[in-house]
């Protein structure tokens, strides 16, 4: 329950951090992270058209230069796109400054206003400074589709048992998580849809300066 649905005192760590949108609505906000990659990101993609459901993709940096197509056929299909560093770094065991210079770097290929940290973690000033730059969206619910612990059915149980108006959702367009991803997604899709929810996608614009 701490990894699925981040504890209050996690939140408080990340200040200004986005958790979950607001519940006035029945809608969801399913995000991808990790990718793109040729093996996973078209079949997330087309099982997305095959729902009708528009979401939010936090891309690796390194594998939008070797996959510079994937980027813009993510945006093709009416997605968005985040930032989610350069090279998958963790803040807990980086600098500020080489933190700063994965993240932009990263930046100057997806262009996008949102960034998600990798495992969620953020030094104090590593969050001060992408603050200015980025809208930080954390999550209110993890899938752990990435976890080989689980099974196929427990990754769905987990979007069943912690879903809410508002949520934001982690998936995972990896190899790592493929193997429960592509019966897990196609079954949240089915069950969230079932429940009345709608599903949203993120303002990935540019955060604008004076």
């Amino acid at each position: 329950m701490l990894i699925e649905r981040p504890p209050r005192l996690f939140r408080w760590l990340v200040p200004g951090g986005i958790f979950r949108m607001p519940a006035g609505e029945r809608k969801v906000y399913l995000t991808f992270d990790d990718g793109p990659i040729p093996e996973m990101t078209p079949w997330v993609l087309d099982t997305l058209d095959a729902f009708g459901v528009k979401a939010t993709f936090f891309m690796v940096g390194d594998n939008v230069r070797r996959h510079p197509e994937l980027l813009r056929e993510v945006r093709r299909r009416g997605h968005a796109v985040g930032n989610h560093t350069m090279h998958h770094l963790q803040g807990s065991k980086s600098t500020v400054a080489s933190y700063l210079r994965d993240v932009m770097e990263a930046d100057e290929l997806i262009g996008s206003g949102l960034f998600r940290p990798p495992h969620g973690w953020l030094r104090p000033g590593q969050r001060r400074r992408l603050a200015g730059e980025f809208r930080l969206v954390m999550y209110d619910l993890v899938t752990r589709d990435y976890s080989r612990k689980l099974t196929a059915r427990e990754v769905t149980d987990n979007v069943k048992r912690l879903a809410r108006p508002g949520s934001i959702i982690v998936f995972h367009d990896s190899l790592k998580s493929a193997p429960r991803l592509k019966e897990a997604l196609p079954a949240a899709l089915e069950w969230l849809k079932s429940e009345g929810y709608a599903f949203g996608k993120l303002d990935d614009s540019k955060i604008a300066t004076i």
